[in-house]
Order: C-alpha cells, then sequence, then structure tokens
C-alpha cells in the first residue's frame, strides 16, 4: 500500500507559526490553525485554518492574522489594560477598538512589512460584514470606525476597501467632537497607560464619559493617602487616646492646639451648611472625588430608553440547572422524551434532512471555470469538440455556515402549556444536536417571570403608595438551558425542566429579546442567528393593568426595529397559532403545533442556502415594506 502523502499546507503552517513566535516574541508561544474564530488567550493562539488548496486568500488571511495577533502580545499588557478599561459596553467597545490600533500601528512602525498584511486582514473582515455597502452613519459601528482612524491617523497609510468607508462615514464627527486630543496621538503610541488615558479622554469627547466610570489614576491616589494615614496612625502606640497628642507641640502652644481644633470644628458645620443649600456657589472638590450630582442611571432599553421598570432588585437570570435538583432534572427529562416518543421520528427524520444539505453545501460547493484548481471533467466535451479551447478547473468552496452562531428564544409562557411546550423543547434538543455535527454553536434560552400577577415589584408598589405609570410591574425570569460553549450530551436534561410544574407563567417578549440579542452580539462567531419562538404577543397583567394597553407590545416593536436596524444578528421568528409578521420582517406563522419541527428545519435549512430566492421561497418570509 502507498503511504498517504502529507498535507501540502504543513509547511507554510511551520514556517507561519515560528515567524509568529518571532514576531511575539514569545517562544513558547503554542499556535494552532482552527475553523474556530481567531485570537489570543494567554500563550494560545489560534489562527484561520488553511486547507491542503492552499489558495492565495488563504495564505494571506493567515498571514495577517499571525501579524495582528503577534503585535497584540507583543505590544499589549492586560494589567495596564484592565486599569483602564471602562465600565460601559460602548465605551469598552471603543477602547478595545482604539487598542488594537495601537498594537498594530505600533508593529508597522517597527517593522514595515506587518502593515501590508494586516491590511489584507481588515479587507477581508470589511467585505465579509458589508461595510462596503453601508450608506448611514447609524449603520455604521462606531468602534470599528474609531479604530480604523486611529490606524490611519498613526500610520499615514490608506484603508482597504470597504473599511475606508466605515471610516468615513464617522471621520467628521469624530474629528469635530475629539479634534484637540487626536492631535496628541503620536506622543502616546508607545506607552500603553499614557495611550489608554488618550483613549478614554477620547471617548470622554464623543459623549461617552459618563461610561468610563472612575478615574484609575486618582483611585491610586486615594489608596496612597489611605495608606499614608494607616502608616502615621501605627506610630501611636494603641494605649494612647485621641487626646494625647505630641507633649513637646502641646507644651509649645496649647491655645494654639485648641483654637486649630475650633476653627476645624467650624468649617465642617459650615461644609455641612452648604451642602444642605438648594442654591448656591460651586464647591471646589479634590482630585477624585465625585461630582455633586449623581450620574444620570443608564436607560434599561437600548431600543427605547424612554421604557420604565418598576424594579429590577427581583429580576432573575439563571441556569436551568439551578432552578431543579439533578435527580428532578433527569425524572422530567425522561417525562418528556415518554410524551414525544410518536414524535421522534419524524423530528429526527427533518433533522437528518436538515444535516444532508448542510453536509452536501459543505462537500459538494464548487467555484467553476477556474485558471487552476481540480479538472473540470464535465466540461471536458467542449475541449473535444474544440482543441483550442483551454481546459475549465473547479475550486471546492469552504462550508458557508462554518463559525456560526444559533440562538433559539423559546416563549416558556403559560400559554405554551401541554403540547406546545413539550414540541418546542424536543425540536431544541433535536437541533441543537443536529447543528453541532456541523459545526455550528447553538445557544438555548427561555423567558417568562417569576410570579403571577406581579410578584414581588408589585408588592413593592403597592408598599410605595402606588405611583403612575410604573413601566414593567413584574419580576423576570430569563432562563439559560444551554450556553452555546456547552455541548449538548451535558446540558440534555435541562430542556426536562419546561415540563416542571409552575415554571411558565406571563411573557414580557421585548426585554427577552433585547436580553438574548445582547447576549448573541457578544459572541466572536462571524455569523449569528437569533431564532425566536412564541405563541403570541406580550402579556402581562400586573403590568398592563397600569400603563398604556400597548406598552410591552409597542416595546417589542421598538427591539425588534433596533434589532433589525443593527443587522449584527439575523432575526427570525415563528409563530404559533399567532400570526408574528405584524411584528418581524422574517418571519411565518403556523396554525398546527405539530409543523412546528418542520419549520423550525425548513427556516434554518433555507438559511444557509446560498441562492436568496430559494431561501426566500423556502422561507416564505414577509418582506419589509
Amino acid at each position: 500500500m502507498n503511504k498517504p502523502t502529507d498535507n501540502p499546507a504543513d509547511p507554510f503552517k511551520k514556517a507561519l507559526a515560528e515567524a509568529t513566535k518571532v514576531m511575539a516574541d514569545d517562544a513558547e508561544l503554542n499556535v494552532t490553525f482552527s475553523v474556530d474564530p481567531s485570537g489570543l488567550s494567554g500563550d494560545a493562539m489560534r489562527l484561520p485554518q488553511v486547507s491542503r488548496r492552499m489558495t492565495r486568500d488563504e495564505v494571506l488571511l493567515a498571514r495577517g492574522t499571525a501579524d495582528a495577533l503577534a503585535l497584540r502580545h507583543k505590544y499589549h499588557d492586560t494589567g495596564t489594560h484592565t486599569k483602564y478599561n471602562p465600565a460601559g459596553e460602548m465605551a469598552r467597545d471603543l477602547y478595545e477598538a482604539m487598542e488594537t490600533a495601537r498594537c498594530e500601528a505600533m508593529g508597522a512602525r517597527d517593522m514595515p512589512g506587518t502593515a501590508s498584511n494586516i491590511d489584507v486582514k481588515i479587507e477581508a473582515e470589511a467585505q465579509r460584514l458589508g461595510y462596503a455597502e453601508i450608506k448611514d452613519a447609524s449603520e455604521a459601528p462606531l468602534p470599528v470606525a474609531a479604530g480604523y482612524l486611529i490606524r490611519h491617523l498613526a500610520t499615514g497609510r490608506p484603508l482597504p476597501e470597504g473599511a475606508d468607508n466605515v471610516m468615513n462615514l464617522w471621520q467628521g464627527f469624530i474629528e469635530e467632537q475629539a479634534g484637540g486630543t487626536l492631535e496628541d496621538l503620536q506622543d502616546t503610541l508607545s506607552d500603553q497607560a499614557a495611550f489608554a488615558k488618550f483613549a478614554r479622554q477620547i471617548i470622554d469627547d464623543l459623549g461617552y464619559g459618563d461610561q468610563l466610570g472612575d478615574d484609575p489614576d486618582a483611585l491610586d491616589d486615594e489608596d496612597e493617602d489611605q495608606g499614608d494615614d494607616s502608616a502615621e496612625d501605627q506610630e501611636e502606640p494603641e494605649s494612647q487616646g485621641q487626646d494625647d497628642s505630641d507633649d513637646s507641640e502641646a507644651d509649645a502652644d496649647p491655645e494654639q492646639t485648641q483654637d486649630d481644633q475650633q476653627d476645624a470644628a467650624q468649617a465642617q458645620v459650615s461644609s455641612d451648611d452648604m451642602a444642605d443649600q438648594d442654591a448656591g456657589e460651586e464647591q471646589e472638590l479634590p482630585e477624585g472625588e465625585a461630582p455633586l450630582e449623581p450620574p444620570q442611571p443608564q436607560p434599561i432599553s437600548d431600543a427605547d430608553p424612554d421604557y420604565m421598570v418598576y424594579s429590577t432588585e427581583f429580576d432573575e437570570e439563571i441556569r436551568a440547572e439551578d432552578l431543579a435538583e439533578p435527580i428532578e432534572l433527569e425524572r422530567l427529562r425522561a417525562y418528556l422524551d415518554q410524551q414525544l416518543e410518536p414524535l421522534k421520528g419524524a423530528v429526527s427524520r427533518l433533522a437528518n434532512k436538515l444535516q444532508r444539505r448542510l453536509q452536501a453545501q459543505q462537500n459538494r460547493s464548487w467555484e467553476f471555470d477556474k485558471e487552476e484548481g481540480v479538472l473540470d471533467a464535465g466540461r471536458l466535451a467542449r475541449v473535444v469538440a474544440n482543441p483550442t479551447t483551454p481546459l475549465s478547473f473547479k475550486v471546492e468552496k469552504d462550508m458557508e455556515f462554518r463559525d456560526t452562531v444559533v440562538t433559539l428564544l423559546l416563549d416558556n409562557s403559560g400559554s405554551m402549556r401541554g403540547r406546545p411546550i413539550s414540541i418546542a423543547a424536543i425540536c431544541a434538543d433535536v437541533l441543537a444536536r443536529t447543528l453541532e455535527r456541523c459545526s455550528v454553536k447553538v445557544e438555548i434560552l427561555g423567558f417568562t417571570t417569576r410570579a403571577w400577577k406581579g410578584g414581588q415589584s408589585r408588592e413593592t408598589w403597592l408598599n410605595e403608595s402606588r405611583p403612575q405609570l410604573p413601566g414593567r410591574l413584574n419580576d423576570l425570569r430569563h432562563i439559560i438551558y444551554k450556553s452555546a460553549d456547552a455541548p449538548m450530551r451535558r446540558t440534555r436534561d435541562n430542556l426536562g425542566l419546561m415540563m416542571k410544574e409552575g415554571l411558565l407563567k406571563e411573557n414580557i417578549d421585548g426585554e427577552a429579546l433585547e436580553w438574548a440579542h445582547r447576549r448573541t452580539a457578544a459572541r466572536k462567531e462571524a455569523r449569528k442567528i437569533l431564532m425566536v419562538i412564541s405563541d403570541g404577543a406580550p402579556v402581562d397583567d400586573s403590568t398592563l393593568s397600569v400603563n398604556p394597553a400597548n406598552y410591552l407590545e409597542k416595546h417589542l416593536r421598538d427591539v425588534i426595529a433596533m434589532v433589525e436596524k443593527r443587522r449584527a444578528v439575523e432575526l427570525l421568528a415563528i409563530g404559533i397559532g399567532h400570526d408574528v409578521t405584524r411584528y418581524y420582517n422574517r418571519a411565518v406563522t403556523i396554525t398546527d403545533v405539530d409543523q412546528l419541527a418542520g419549520a423550525m428545519t425548513e427556516q434554518l435549512a433555507a438559511l444557509f442556502d446560498s441562492d436568496p430566492r430559494a431561501r426566500a421561497r423556502v422561507m416564505g418570509m414577509k418582506r419589509a415594506s
């Protein structure tokens, strides 16, 4: 038997790994190639997979990613980064994007060859995310634009196609708000701490200063002052009281000591009086002290700043295994399997159909009429007919669903009790296992409330004299049945929790959708899909009895509009006996709960179809007007 030939990509991978270690100045760095998202974690680095074909795009992308991560490893200090890291989400994203740009600019200064390699990576990311097609600044991510601008100003290099579009959409605004601060860019690049302060000032200039949190340097000064005071206290014997001061100073001028104490007391009284005045002169505060006026609280909802919640104190985000003992979960899972035994075969057949479609796309998706690759035997006839016709080659394409996460958000309201929730649970189980076999990560979430008729939030409202228009007036319960990184075999029993008596109560869809969207958008996968399964409009009697009748429905529409406008996550919905197409642009409604398995598998399979017309035809989705 002939020995199998070595992978032709292995020498390139080995050479790139060694060069990356040298560039990162870390001989112990562990470099691997994977289909998982590229990244850097401690001494481990993941780079994009390079296939046996070693196409030009694969090689250039791997080199660019390796250079970017190596520079991050070389020039970035995690401790300094953490010290100045802002508290708010937008501020953190801006801070992170600017720090990445700083590391890449330092590399371009010290190793000019890295700049062109990283340009390839940036161009590939911009093309994958569709940055070239964005027409309005509101659709372009501000943190990405800020990072691009910092890199452009620091290196003087033009940005690749697509990336330049995002930067240009925001450049005028950023320079108008932070032009003075940007002048200090070159002076701070080589000092990470100085650049972190520079980045925080940029964030403040752009209007996100309320998300910065406390000034780390001011906190350090306070800690030093406290340390000095502590040291002085330790110098005095513990047996001496407050009245035992330095004898020499007391003997020298006892009247002066008494006067100083009186002055200090009067100053304290004066300070207290000034603090109680409603209008008066502004007080000068020591460095690092908080302002007199507390900062405005962050809005509850990103989609609608006016959306109110009476109390979040009793809300709950909890894992399924924390709501029941393992023995009970195992029993409930067995009950679920027993209830759905007749349906399992049909669902499994649909899941196998989905898997075949995905794997067929993975294994048999080709690009034709290439100048090199695998000889296209189907086009040899035209060469025989006309010998002057050049040979035609084909190249196998990567599967388009690689590097994808799917989130299933299940309505756990009381109206789902019985057959609907059982079928939803078993479909989520089978689809999660099917997609896992196709290298697609799946997260399963559920939403309900902790109590009927308002729970502790309503009791608090009643005890506080029933303020008018209190907003959402119930205790949320958001359940994590399976996180995206957890294998299905470990979380299988968790889905049995949906069979637990008393779990299913009210449904507040808007906040649940916003929660699921935040979790999904924070993932590192290139493609993110969020599927909502619900049987009705949001309903919570406690909230709707003291607010406008459309209060929860309006918020749901606002959240859907925000998610669909941002386009970071692909949103679709399935309504069970309820027309959800009036909320979602991409939705389908089923009249019989037995159709749920087919609807879920068909919609997911259609999402991975490369032909948009076929995708629309299969899904039967409503289009935006």
